[in-house]
Parts: structure tokens; sequence; C-alpha cells
């Protein structure tokens, strides 16, 4: 439990299950699993996101820190994108974007404000 060593990319089974399907690939869980985590099946918030990623042993560094560009980001981010339909959950793993909506990129997906908290790993007890 934690970590992934490499995600393999979820497209969010619903419009509205953009977090749920990030934290599945940070997890390599099921959305399903992450739903049930979550106790949530629409729209994730912050505080749902970091709850189920404590589950997991993992942590957020630092706050929450805005991006221009793909080398602003650490190597691995959760991303918070304002899309041209509404915010959106992401994920930047190693060089590549993991985006639920969008598929595997190698640059953001299409966001006029592009925020990240750097993701790492808590070391379990």
């Amino acid at each position: 439990m934690g970590l992934t060593e490499q995600p393999i990319h979820i497209f969010e089974p619903d419009p509205l299950q953009c977090g749920q399907a990030v934290l599945a690939m940070l997890t390599d869980s099921s959305v399903d699993e992450i739903i049930a985590l979550c106790g949530n099946k629409r729209e994730t918030t912050f505080k749902e996101m970091v709850s189920v990623l404590s589950h997991y042993c993992i942590s957020l560094e630092g706050g929450r820190q805005q991006a221009n560009e793909k080398s602003d980001l650490p190597e691995i981010a959760l991303l918070s994108l304002e899309t041209p339909k509404c915010w959106h959950w992401s994920l930047y793993f190693g060089g590549t974007f993991y985006d639920p909506e969008y598929g595997v990129l190698d640059d953001f997906p299409p966001s006029f404000r592009r925020y990240y908290w750097k993701i790492k790993k808590t070391v379990e007890p």
C-alpha cells in the first residue's frame, strides 16, 4: 500500500470523478476503492484528496504552488487545473501528465491557471 512505482492511466468513469481517477492512478487502486474511501462519487474536495493520500501513507510537501511551465513541476505532483469546462484534478509523474479526461500527455492539458502540490511518500511506522 502506498505510492505507485509507475502509474497506469485511468480515464475518469464519470466527468465528475477526475479526483478519484487521479488517486487511483497514484495508488494502484480502482476508482471504486477510492470512491469508497472518499465516501463521494462526485467532485472531490482538497480535504478528501488529502485524506485518501494519507490512508495510503502519501503526503504533500509544502503548500500549493503555481505552475506556468512543465519545468516548474517536481517529480510527482497533484495538479489542480482551471480548464475550459471547470476546475480539474490531474497527475504529473516523472515527466508525463496522466490526465483522467485527456489521456497521457507530454504537456499540460488545456488549462488557464495551473496549481500543484508536491507528492512525497510518507515513511510508514
